[in-house]
């Protein structure tokens, strides 16, 4: 059965940092696009940062030169390490993948896992 799962969210102080993981099964993550989204409360889901199959990453402008993409296809999983977080940052995490392998992060993502809250406050 396919799922992606989130973890390593909770709650940091302004200018701390967390690393998000997402770990999957029943899917590879290698050789697809895969990406991390986020859902403030009272807004709509924004895509965060995104790795295409062939590696290319790209980011929001709201938190390029803080936030990094990677993955470990040993592992299966992917990451995203956010540092000097701020209180905008505030929000439910979500890892995502592409169904077909060789896709670029124009494309839309098929499979979801369920979140990881990260609140940053003082």
């Amino acid at each position: 059965q396919l799922q992606l799962v989130e973890s390593g969210g909770g709650l940091v102080q302004p200018g701390g940092s967390l690393r998000l993981s997402c770990a999957a099964s029943g899917v590879t993550l290698g050789y697809r696009a895969i990406g991390w989204f986020r859902q403030a409360p009272g807004k709509e889901r924004e895509g965060v940062s995104c790795i295409s199959s062939s590696g290319s990453t790209n980011y929001a402008d709201s938190v390029k030169g803080r936030f990094t993409i990677s993955r470990d296809n040993a592992r299966n999983t992917m990451y995203l390490q956010m540092n000097s977080l701020k209180p905008e940052d505030t929000a439910v995490y979500y890892c995502a993948a592409q169904k077909y392998y060789g896709g670029s992060c124009s494309y839309g993502m098929d499979y979801w896992g369920k979140g990881t809250l990260v609140t940053v406050s003082s």
